[in-house]
Protein backbone atom coordinates (compact mmCIF):
# COMPACT_ATOMS: atom_id res chain seq x y z
CA UNK A 1 0.00 0.00 0.00
CA UNK A 2 2.53 2.27 0.16
CA UNK A 3 2.57 3.21 -3.89
CA UNK A 4 -1.13 4.03 -3.14
CA UNK A 5 -2.62 7.16 -3.48
CA UNK A 6 -3.19 9.45 -0.47
CA UNK A 7 -7.19 10.23 -0.87
CA UNK A 8 -7.27 12.00 2.92
CA UNK A 9 -8.97 15.47 2.87
CA UNK A 10 -6.26 17.81 4.44
CA UNK A 11 -7.97 21.16 6.22
CA UNK A 12 -7.67 24.76 3.73
CA UNK A 13 -6.32 27.50 5.70
CA UNK A 14 -9.52 29.48 4.62
CA UNK A 15 -13.09 27.91 3.11
CA UNK A 16 -13.93 28.61 -0.44
CA UNK A 17 -14.92 32.00 -1.62
CA UNK A 18 -18.36 33.12 -2.27
CA UNK A 19 -18.85 34.94 -5.84
CA UNK A 20 -21.23 37.74 -4.81
CA UNK A 21 -20.52 39.46 -7.81
CA UNK A 22 -23.99 37.92 -9.94
CA UNK A 23 -25.98 38.54 -6.68
CA UNK A 24 -29.18 41.22 -7.51
CA UNK A 25 -29.01 44.92 -6.78
CA UNK A 26 -27.76 45.99 -3.41
CA UNK A 27 -26.13 42.26 -2.64
CA UNK A 28 -24.03 42.97 -5.45
CA UNK A 29 -20.14 42.16 -4.49
CA UNK A 30 -21.52 41.95 -1.06
CA UNK A 31 -18.29 40.07 -0.11
CA UNK A 32 -15.96 43.75 -0.82
CA UNK A 33 -18.07 44.89 2.08
CA UNK A 34 -16.19 46.35 5.43
CA UNK A 35 -17.20 43.78 8.23
CA UNK A 36 -18.15 45.55 11.42
CA UNK A 37 -19.04 42.66 12.92
CA UNK A 38 -20.89 39.43 12.48
CA UNK A 39 -22.34 38.92 15.76
CA UNK A 40 -26.55 39.37 15.19
CA UNK A 41 -29.50 37.53 15.34
CA UNK A 42 -31.73 36.89 11.85
CA UNK A 43 -34.77 37.45 12.23
CA UNK A 44 -37.55 36.15 9.57
CA UNK A 45 -39.23 38.69 8.47
CA UNK A 46 -39.03 40.35 4.92
CA UNK A 47 -37.74 39.15 1.56
CA UNK A 48 -34.80 40.23 -0.90
CA UNK A 49 -36.36 42.14 -3.31
CA UNK A 50 -37.56 39.42 -6.19
CA UNK A 51 -38.63 37.06 -3.77
CA UNK A 52 -41.49 39.46 -2.68
CA UNK A 53 -45.32 38.39 -3.48
CA UNK A 54 -46.62 39.94 -6.31
CA UNK A 55 -48.70 42.67 -4.35
CA UNK A 56 -45.79 43.83 -2.23
CA UNK A 57 -43.39 43.32 -5.42
CA UNK A 58 -45.69 46.11 -7.37
CA UNK A 59 -46.19 48.25 -4.36
CA UNK A 60 -42.25 48.40 -3.87
CA UNK A 61 -41.69 48.79 -7.97
CA UNK A 62 -40.14 51.07 -10.43
CA UNK A 63 -40.67 50.91 -14.54
CA UNK A 64 -37.95 52.15 -16.77
CA UNK A 65 -40.99 53.52 -19.29
CA UNK A 66 -40.16 54.20 -23.16
CA UNK A 67 -42.15 57.39 -22.84
CA UNK A 68 -44.07 57.82 -26.32
CA UNK A 69 -44.46 61.21 -28.14
CA UNK A 70 -47.63 63.59 -28.07
CA UNK A 71 -49.02 62.91 -24.23
CA UNK A 72 -47.71 64.40 -21.70
CA UNK A 73 -45.38 62.65 -18.79
CA UNK A 74 -48.89 63.48 -15.97
CA UNK A 75 -51.26 61.60 -17.94
CA UNK A 76 -48.64 58.29 -18.90
CA UNK A 77 -48.15 58.29 -15.35
CA UNK A 78 -52.13 58.35 -14.86
CA UNK A 79 -52.47 55.70 -17.45
CA UNK A 80 -50.00 53.30 -15.45
CA UNK A 81 -51.86 53.90 -12.05
CA UNK A 82 -54.97 52.77 -13.73
CA UNK A 83 -53.39 49.93 -15.52
CA UNK A 84 -51.42 48.43 -12.61
CA UNK A 85 -54.56 49.73 -9.67
CA UNK A 86 -52.43 51.09 -7.56
CA UNK A 87 -52.94 53.99 -5.48
CA UNK A 88 -50.00 56.27 -5.96
CA UNK A 89 -47.67 56.92 -8.97
CA UNK A 90 -44.99 59.18 -9.56
CA UNK A 91 -41.88 60.26 -12.22
CA UNK A 92 -39.11 61.44 -12.10
CA UNK A 93 -38.46 64.47 -14.11
CA UNK A 94 -41.11 65.70 -16.49
CA UNK A 95 -40.68 65.24 -20.47
CA UNK A 96 -42.67 67.48 -22.70
CA UNK A 97 -45.66 65.41 -24.35
CA UNK A 98 -43.41 65.54 -27.86
CA UNK A 99 -40.21 64.14 -25.95
CA UNK A 100 -39.35 60.98 -25.88
CA UNK A 101 -37.31 58.16 -23.98
CA UNK A 102 -36.95 57.27 -20.53
CA UNK A 103 -39.25 57.98 -17.74
CA UNK A 104 -38.87 56.64 -14.55
CA UNK A 105 -42.15 55.71 -13.11
CA UNK A 106 -42.15 54.83 -9.58
CA UNK A 107 -45.14 53.03 -7.75
CA UNK A 108 -46.82 52.84 -4.00
CA UNK A 109 -43.69 53.00 -1.63
CA UNK A 110 -41.13 53.50 -4.58
CA UNK A 111 -42.54 57.23 -4.72
CA UNK A 112 -40.27 58.11 -2.01
CA UNK A 113 -37.60 58.09 -4.01
CA UNK A 114 -39.21 61.07 -6.81
CA UNK A 115 -37.48 63.22 -5.49
CA UNK A 116 -33.90 61.45 -5.57
CA UNK A 117 -34.23 60.61 -9.07
CA UNK A 118 -35.50 64.17 -10.23
CA UNK A 119 -32.33 65.39 -8.97
CA UNK A 120 -30.16 63.36 -10.55
CA UNK A 121 -28.64 63.66 -13.98
CA UNK A 122 -29.75 62.91 -17.81
CA UNK A 123 -28.44 62.34 -21.17
CA UNK A 124 -30.06 63.51 -24.21
CA UNK A 125 -30.04 62.57 -27.97
CA UNK A 126 -31.17 66.17 -29.81
CA UNK A 127 -32.08 67.10 -33.87
CA UNK A 128 -31.43 69.94 -34.37
CA UNK A 129 -32.15 72.31 -37.50
CA UNK A 130 -30.62 75.09 -38.60
CA UNK A 131 -31.67 78.03 -40.70
CA UNK A 132 -29.42 77.98 -42.95
CA UNK A 133 -26.20 76.13 -44.42
CA UNK A 134 -22.66 76.18 -42.48
CA UNK A 135 -19.40 76.34 -44.43
CA UNK A 136 -18.28 72.98 -43.06
CA UNK A 137 -19.21 70.22 -40.21
CA UNK A 138 -16.77 71.34 -37.81
CA UNK A 139 -18.25 74.23 -37.25
CA UNK A 140 -20.90 72.44 -35.74
CA UNK A 141 -18.87 70.20 -33.87
CA UNK A 142 -16.57 73.22 -32.47
CA UNK A 143 -19.86 74.95 -31.27
CA UNK A 144 -21.56 71.63 -29.08
CA UNK A 145 -18.28 71.50 -27.59
CA UNK A 146 -17.97 75.24 -26.50
CA UNK A 147 -21.22 75.11 -24.96
CA UNK A 148 -20.25 73.07 -22.50
CA UNK A 149 -19.81 73.77 -18.65
CA UNK A 150 -22.06 76.16 -16.35
CA UNK A 151 -24.24 78.21 -18.64
CA UNK A 152 -26.84 80.76 -18.77
CA UNK A 153 -30.22 79.67 -19.48
CA UNK A 154 -34.26 81.42 -19.34
CA UNK A 155 -37.14 78.79 -19.97
CA UNK A 156 -38.74 79.06 -23.07
CA UNK A 157 -41.80 80.46 -23.51
CA UNK A 158 -43.93 77.54 -23.59
CA UNK A 159 -43.08 76.08 -20.32
CA UNK A 160 -44.69 75.40 -16.66
CA UNK A 161 -41.73 77.05 -15.18
CA UNK A 162 -41.07 80.38 -14.10
CA UNK A 163 -39.17 82.21 -16.80
CA UNK A 164 -35.93 83.06 -14.68
CA UNK A 165 -32.40 83.25 -15.94
CA UNK A 166 -30.40 80.44 -14.00
CA UNK A 167 -27.73 78.61 -14.29
CA UNK A 168 -27.53 74.81 -15.55
CA UNK A 169 -24.26 72.97 -16.16
CA UNK A 170 -23.49 70.33 -19.25
CA UNK A 171 -20.77 68.21 -18.40
CA UNK A 172 -20.17 66.95 -21.69
CA UNK A 173 -21.40 67.07 -25.38
CA UNK A 174 -20.66 65.74 -28.99
CA UNK A 175 -21.77 65.50 -32.29
CA UNK A 176 -23.03 62.71 -33.61
CA UNK A 177 -24.44 63.47 -37.59
CA UNK A 178 -24.78 66.22 -39.17
CA UNK A 179 -26.75 66.76 -42.66
CA UNK A 180 -25.38 70.10 -44.55
CA UNK A 181 -28.07 70.22 -47.30
CA UNK A 182 -31.01 69.52 -45.03
CA UNK A 183 -29.51 71.94 -42.16
CA UNK A 184 -29.92 68.97 -39.73
CA UNK A 185 -27.42 68.20 -36.83
CA UNK A 186 -27.65 65.03 -34.36
CA UNK A 187 -25.63 65.38 -30.88
CA UNK A 188 -25.89 63.94 -27.57
CA UNK A 189 -25.82 65.85 -23.88
CA UNK A 190 -25.09 64.49 -20.27
CA UNK A 191 -26.08 67.30 -18.51
CA UNK A 192 -27.86 68.47 -15.09
CA UNK A 193 -31.16 68.15 -14.30
CA UNK A 194 -33.28 71.29 -15.34
CA UNK A 195 -31.80 71.99 -18.49
CA UNK A 196 -33.41 73.24 -20.90
CA UNK A 197 -32.87 71.36 -24.69
CA UNK A 198 -34.73 73.76 -26.77
CA UNK A 199 -32.94 76.80 -25.35
CA UNK A 200 -29.68 74.87 -25.84
CA UNK A 201 -31.00 74.27 -29.75
CA UNK A 202 -31.53 78.73 -29.87
CA UNK A 203 -28.19 79.16 -28.30
CA UNK A 204 -25.83 76.80 -31.24
CA UNK A 205 -28.32 78.62 -33.67
CA UNK A 206 -26.57 81.97 -32.40
CA UNK A 207 -23.12 80.27 -31.92
CA UNK A 208 -23.17 79.62 -35.49
CA UNK A 209 -24.67 83.16 -36.48
CA UNK A 210 -27.24 80.85 -38.51
CA UNK A 211 -30.33 80.47 -36.23
CA UNK A 212 -31.77 77.13 -35.40
CA UNK A 213 -34.30 75.25 -33.08
CA UNK A 214 -35.22 71.96 -31.68
CA UNK A 215 -36.31 69.46 -34.42
CA UNK A 216 -36.57 66.36 -32.04
CA UNK A 217 -35.63 65.42 -28.69
CA UNK A 218 -35.02 61.84 -26.94
CA UNK A 219 -33.65 61.18 -23.13
CA UNK A 220 -31.58 58.41 -22.97
CA UNK A 221 -30.26 58.39 -19.61
CA UNK A 222 -32.33 59.58 -16.48
CA UNK A 223 -30.11 59.14 -13.13
CA UNK A 224 -29.30 55.25 -13.09
CA UNK A 225 -31.31 54.32 -15.51
CA UNK A 226 -30.29 54.04 -19.54
CA UNK A 227 -32.61 53.20 -22.54
CA UNK A 228 -30.46 49.95 -22.47
CA UNK A 229 -31.56 49.10 -18.57
CA UNK A 230 -34.83 46.76 -19.27
CA UNK A 231 -37.20 50.00 -21.17
CA UNK A 232 -40.44 49.26 -21.72
CA UNK A 233 -43.45 50.57 -23.48
CA UNK A 234 -47.09 51.46 -22.69
CA UNK A 235 -48.32 48.25 -24.45
CA UNK A 236 -45.65 46.20 -22.50
CA UNK A 237 -47.21 47.29 -19.05
CA UNK A 238 -50.86 46.95 -20.74
CA UNK A 239 -49.91 43.52 -22.18
CA UNK A 240 -48.09 42.21 -18.69
CA UNK A 241 -51.52 43.05 -16.27
CA UNK A 242 -53.82 41.38 -18.77
CA UNK A 243 -51.71 38.14 -19.30
CA UNK A 244 -51.54 37.85 -15.32
CA UNK A 245 -55.48 38.79 -15.14
CA UNK A 246 -56.14 36.25 -17.04
CA UNK A 247 -53.62 33.68 -16.97
CA UNK A 248 -52.55 33.92 -13.58
CA UNK A 249 -48.63 34.08 -15.00
CA UNK A 250 -46.15 36.80 -12.94
CA UNK A 251 -43.48 36.75 -15.03
CA UNK A 252 -44.56 39.34 -17.48
CA UNK A 253 -45.29 41.67 -14.55
CA UNK A 254 -42.60 40.92 -12.67
CA UNK A 255 -39.90 41.96 -15.92
CA UNK A 256 -42.00 44.93 -16.60
CA UNK A 257 -41.97 46.68 -13.20
CA UNK A 258 -38.74 46.18 -10.97
CA UNK A 259 -38.26 46.56 -7.47
CA UNK A 260 -36.96 50.03 -6.17
CA UNK A 261 -33.14 48.59 -4.98
CA UNK A 262 -32.72 49.05 -9.19
CA UNK A 263 -32.62 53.00 -8.27
CA UNK A 264 -30.15 52.88 -5.09
CA UNK A 265 -27.43 50.84 -6.63
CA UNK A 266 -25.20 53.72 -7.28
CA UNK A 267 -25.56 54.87 -3.65
CA UNK A 268 -22.84 53.87 -1.14
CA UNK A 269 -24.54 50.86 1.06
CA UNK A 270 -24.08 50.40 4.69
CA UNK A 271 -26.05 47.25 5.91
CA UNK A 272 -28.10 47.20 9.28
CA UNK A 273 -28.84 44.66 11.91
CA UNK A 274 -32.11 43.24 11.76
CA UNK A 275 -32.93 44.12 15.21
CA UNK A 276 -32.49 48.09 14.42
CA UNK A 277 -34.58 48.27 11.08
CA UNK A 278 -38.01 48.88 12.74
CA UNK A 279 -36.70 51.36 14.84
CA UNK A 280 -34.74 53.73 11.52
CA UNK A 281 -38.22 52.74 9.66
CA UNK A 282 -39.85 54.99 12.76
CA UNK A 283 -36.95 58.13 12.26
CA UNK A 284 -34.23 56.52 14.73
CA UNK A 285 -30.78 57.60 14.01
CA UNK A 286 -28.69 54.10 13.56
CA UNK A 287 -26.06 54.14 15.95
CA UNK A 288 -22.90 52.11 15.90
CA UNK A 289 -24.55 48.60 17.76
CA UNK A 290 -26.99 48.58 14.67
CA UNK A 291 -23.85 48.54 11.90
CA UNK A 292 -22.59 45.39 10.26
CA UNK A 293 -20.85 46.61 7.00
CA UNK A 294 -20.34 49.29 5.44
CA UNK A 295 -18.83 50.39 2.23
CA UNK A 296 -15.26 51.99 1.04
CA UNK A 297 -15.12 55.65 0.58
CA UNK A 298 -17.99 56.83 2.56
CA UNK A 299 -17.70 60.58 3.70
CA UNK A 300 -19.43 62.50 5.90
CA UNK A 301 -22.90 64.50 5.16
CA UNK A 302 -23.27 61.84 2.10
CA UNK A 303 -26.21 60.23 1.11
CA UNK A 304 -25.97 56.40 1.71
CA UNK A 305 -28.51 53.72 1.46
CA UNK A 306 -29.54 51.95 4.48
CA UNK A 307 -30.27 48.15 3.45
CA UNK A 308 -30.96 44.87 5.59
CA UNK A 309 -28.75 41.25 5.13
CA UNK A 310 -31.80 40.29 2.49
CA UNK A 311 -30.49 43.46 0.14
CA UNK A 312 -34.14 45.40 1.23
CA UNK A 313 -33.79 49.12 1.04
CA UNK A 314 -34.38 50.26 4.26
CA UNK A 315 -33.92 54.34 4.07
CA UNK A 316 -31.96 56.67 2.02
CA UNK A 317 -29.66 58.49 5.04
CA UNK A 318 -26.76 61.10 5.34
CA UNK A 319 -23.40 60.15 7.40
CA UNK A 320 -22.15 61.07 10.17
CA UNK A 321 -19.11 59.08 9.85
CA UNK A 322 -16.41 58.26 7.61
CA UNK A 323 -15.22 54.44 6.53
CA UNK A 324 -12.65 55.06 8.82
CA UNK A 325 -14.46 56.47 11.61
CA UNK A 326 -17.45 53.60 11.67
CA UNK A 327 -13.96 50.97 11.45
CA UNK A 328 -12.55 52.31 14.33
CA UNK A 329 -15.17 54.05 16.71
CA UNK A 330 -17.42 51.81 19.42
CA UNK A 331 -19.65 54.22 19.77
CA UNK A 332 -21.84 57.33 17.98
CA UNK A 333 -24.56 57.95 15.32
CA UNK A 334 -23.75 56.94 12.15
CA UNK A 335 -26.06 57.87 10.33
CA UNK A 336 -29.19 60.22 10.50
CA UNK A 337 -31.99 59.46 8.20
CA UNK A 338 -33.39 61.51 4.98
CA UNK A 339 -35.71 59.35 3.79
CA UNK A 340 -37.68 56.35 5.19
CA UNK A 341 -38.48 53.92 2.36
CA UNK A 342 -39.29 50.75 4.19
CA UNK A 343 -43.07 50.16 5.49
CA UNK A 344 -43.07 50.57 9.61
CA UNK A 345 -43.64 47.07 11.31
CA UNK A 346 -42.19 44.79 8.33
CA UNK A 347 -39.86 43.72 10.92
CA UNK A 348 -40.72 43.75 14.57
CA UNK A 349 -39.89 46.09 17.06
CA UNK A 350 -36.72 45.10 18.57
CA UNK A 351 -35.99 48.81 20.92
CA UNK A 352 -36.39 49.55 24.70
CA UNK A 353 -34.94 45.73 25.58
CA UNK A 354 -31.24 46.56 26.10
CA UNK A 355 -30.03 46.55 29.65
CA UNK A 356 -29.43 50.67 29.13
CA UNK A 357 -32.79 51.01 27.95
CA UNK A 358 -34.14 48.88 31.04
CA UNK A 359 -32.51 50.69 33.75
CA UNK A 360 -34.22 54.08 31.99
CA UNK A 361 -37.38 52.75 32.90
CA UNK A 362 -37.00 51.93 36.09
CA UNK A 363 -35.65 55.25 37.15
CA UNK A 364 -38.99 57.00 35.13
CA UNK A 365 -40.79 54.25 37.01
CA UNK A 366 -38.78 55.61 40.85
CA UNK A 367 -39.16 58.98 39.89
CA UNK A 368 -35.61 59.45 39.07
CA UNK A 369 -36.21 61.01 35.51
CA UNK A 370 -39.27 62.58 34.22
CA UNK A 371 -42.01 60.96 32.00
CA UNK A 372 -39.99 61.58 29.11
CA UNK A 373 -36.51 59.98 30.68
CA UNK A 374 -35.00 63.32 31.01
CA UNK A 375 -32.63 64.05 34.38
CA UNK A 376 -34.41 65.83 37.11
CA UNK A 377 -33.46 67.24 40.65
CA UNK A 378 -33.58 62.91 41.57
CA UNK A 379 -31.58 61.97 39.19
CA UNK A 380 -28.37 59.98 40.26
CA UNK A 381 -24.62 61.42 39.80
CA UNK A 382 -23.01 58.57 38.18
CA UNK A 383 -26.32 58.31 35.76
CA UNK A 384 -26.00 62.00 35.17
CA UNK A 385 -22.51 61.55 33.94
CA UNK A 386 -22.67 58.21 31.87
CA UNK A 387 -25.70 58.70 30.23
CA UNK A 388 -25.30 60.67 26.84
CA UNK A 389 -28.38 61.53 25.08
CA UNK A 390 -28.02 61.56 21.58
CA UNK A 391 -30.64 64.05 21.46
CA UNK A 392 -29.68 66.60 23.62
CA UNK A 393 -27.87 69.80 21.61
CA UNK A 394 -24.47 69.83 22.31
CA UNK A 395 -23.69 66.02 22.52
CA UNK A 396 -21.75 63.84 20.12
CA UNK A 397 -22.96 62.88 17.16
CA UNK A 398 -26.15 65.28 17.52
CA UNK A 399 -27.09 67.07 13.87
CA UNK A 400 -28.75 70.44 13.33
CA UNK A 401 -32.03 68.95 12.40
CA UNK A 402 -32.73 67.55 16.42
CA UNK A 403 -31.33 70.63 17.42
CA UNK A 404 -34.62 72.42 15.61
CA UNK A 405 -36.88 70.10 16.84
CA UNK A 406 -35.80 70.80 20.40
CA UNK A 407 -36.73 74.17 19.68
CA UNK A 408 -40.01 73.26 18.10
CA UNK A 409 -40.78 71.17 21.01
CA UNK A 410 -39.94 73.64 23.56
CA UNK A 411 -41.97 76.62 21.55
CA UNK A 412 -45.19 73.93 21.51
CA UNK A 413 -44.56 73.25 25.03
CA UNK A 414 -44.61 77.25 26.19
CA UNK A 415 -48.23 78.00 25.30
CA UNK A 416 -49.44 74.68 27.26
CA UNK A 417 -47.74 75.78 30.08
CA UNK A 418 -49.42 79.23 29.90
CA UNK A 419 -52.63 77.42 29.70
CA UNK A 420 -51.99 75.13 32.60
CA UNK A 421 -51.19 78.13 34.61
CA UNK A 422 -54.00 80.46 33.85
CA UNK A 423 -56.29 77.50 34.34
CA UNK A 424 -54.43 77.10 37.77
CA UNK A 425 -54.88 80.62 38.75
CA UNK A 426 -58.69 80.42 37.94
CA UNK A 427 -58.72 77.08 40.24
CA UNK A 428 -57.61 79.20 43.21
CA UNK A 429 -59.68 82.05 42.31
CA UNK A 430 -62.77 79.66 42.34
CA UNK A 431 -61.30 77.65 45.98
CA UNK A 432 -60.92 81.34 46.91
CA UNK A 433 -64.57 81.97 46.42
CA UNK A 434 -66.36 79.32 48.27
CA UNK A 435 -66.59 75.70 47.98
CA UNK A 436 -68.26 75.76 44.20
CA UNK A 437 -66.84 73.38 41.52
CA UNK A 438 -63.44 74.81 40.28
CA UNK A 439 -64.60 73.62 36.52
CA UNK A 440 -68.03 75.18 36.46
CA UNK A 441 -66.33 78.52 38.20
CA UNK A 442 -63.61 78.06 35.08
CA UNK A 443 -67.09 77.91 32.77
CA UNK A 444 -68.24 80.81 34.41
CA UNK A 445 -64.96 83.29 34.03
CA UNK A 446 -65.57 82.24 30.36
CA UNK A 447 -68.80 83.42 30.25
CA UNK A 448 -68.24 86.75 31.96
CA UNK A 449 -65.19 87.20 29.25
CA UNK A 450 -67.08 86.84 26.10
CA UNK A 451 -69.83 88.86 27.26
CA UNK A 452 -67.79 91.27 28.31
CA UNK A 453 -66.11 91.56 24.65
CA UNK A 454 -69.54 91.41 23.02
CA UNK A 455 -70.44 94.48 25.02
CA UNK A 456 -67.22 96.08 23.89
CA UNK A 457 -67.69 95.58 20.58
CA UNK A 458 -71.29 96.98 20.63
CA UNK A 459 -69.99 100.12 22.33
CA UNK A 460 -67.87 100.62 19.21
CA UNK A 461 -70.09 100.05 16.90
CA UNK A 462 -72.79 102.92 19.06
Amino acid sequence: MSGATDFRIKPEASGASIDTSQWPYLLKNYDKLHVRTGHYTPIPMGSTPLKRSLSEYIRYGVINLDKPANPSSHEVVAWIRRILRVDKTGHSGTLDPKVTGCLIVCVDRATRLVKSQQSAGKEYVCVVRLHDALENEMGLAKAVETLTGALFQRPPLISAVKRQLRVRTIYESKLLEFDNERHLGVFWVSCEAGTYMRTLCVHLGLLLGVGGHMQELRRVRSGALTENDNLVTMHDVLDAQWTYDNTKDESYLRRVVRPLEWLLTGYKRVVVKDSSINAICYGAKLMVPGLLRFEDGIEVDEEIVLMTTKGEAVAIAIAQMTTAIMATCDHGVVAKIKRVIMERDTYPRKWGLGPVAQMKKKMIKDGKLDKFGRKNEETPKDWQKAYVDYFAPGDGGVSETTQAFAAVSTSDAQPKRKAAESDSEQESDAESSGDEDPKKAAKKAKKEAKEAKKAKKEKKRD
